[in-house]
């Protein structure tokens, strides 16, 4: 098994990341997953808040990767499992939302998996990449929602 573990920190605070998470709409916008597929997802309520058991489908060309969420803890964290990839097995992870002193939120994105498909060493350096783009595209999207 694999691992990564990646902060970002936002401007926004935690229940604007929050309704971000729980919207897959939102997804492809800032964390490069590709587009969100309607027709391979399952219970995806029209409001955009997704709860424990939902899964997504997001589609980059041909490959589709889907996720299920599996763990709920509101505002503080997000959990999900992969359940289709071309790329990773047994791929589980966590993201966390800490409130910072003075105003923001801590992203904490965090999982393991195992490679599929791809030399391990560039496949650590791949997932790392896209885990961290996805927590710091999340936290500018995140501060550019905040009306001042």
């Amino acid at each position: 098994m694999r691992s990564y573990d990646v902060l970002a920190e936002s401007t926004a605070p935690p229940v604007v990341v929050w309704a971000l998470l729980l919207d897959p709409r939102t997804w492809p916008v800032w964390s490069g997953t590709g587009e969100l597929d309607v027709s391979r997802s399952d219970g995806l309520p029209p409001e955009g808040r997704d709860e424990v058991g939902a899964t997504r489908a997001f589609r980059a060309g041909r490959a589709v990767i889907r996720e299920r969420i599996t763990g709920l803890t509101p505002g503080k964290r997000f959990a999900y499992e992969t359940v289709e990839s071309p790329q990773l097995a047994d791929h589980q992870a966590t993201i966390d939302l800490h409130e910072i002193p003075g105003g923001g939120t801590r992203i904490r994105w965090q999982g393991t998996y195992s490679a599929r498909g791809m030399g391990l060493r560039s496949s650590e350096r791949q997932v790392w990449r896209s885990m961290t783009r996805a927590a710091t595209g999340l936290a500018e999207y995140a501060a550019g929602q905040i009306v001042r």
